[in-house]
């Protein structure tokens, strides 16, 4: 057991144990799912930006049809209607 490699003890408890086959190919999508989105996220988000020298304000080559993430209007946000502020004196704006 001491000399065995990692994957010939993964490979004998998958062989002993083969209910855990479901649960490690879920496991192994669910990390696939989030590094896809956190890719997603360091590529396309405007907010992110590699490259500082030639394009160091990214947000200003934005369309005004691209979606944005805060109201320019300086209309204030609806809350969702299960969202309170009574438990903060004063509303945050």
């Amino acid at each position: 057991m001491a000399g065995a490699s990692l994957g010939a003890r993964f490979y004998r408890q998958i062989k002993r144990h083969p209910g855990i086959i479901p649960m490690i190919g879920l496991i192994c999508l669910g990390m696939g799912s989030a590094a896809l989105y956190l890719l997603r996220l360091a590529l396309r988000s405007p907010d992110v930006c590699w490259d500082r020298k030639n394009n160091p304000e990214p947000w200003n080559r934005l369309s005004p049809n691209d979606q944005y993430k805060v109201p320019l209007d300086g209309s204030r946000v609806a809350l969702h209607p299960l969202i309170s502020w009574s438990w903060h004196p004063q509303l945050p704006y």
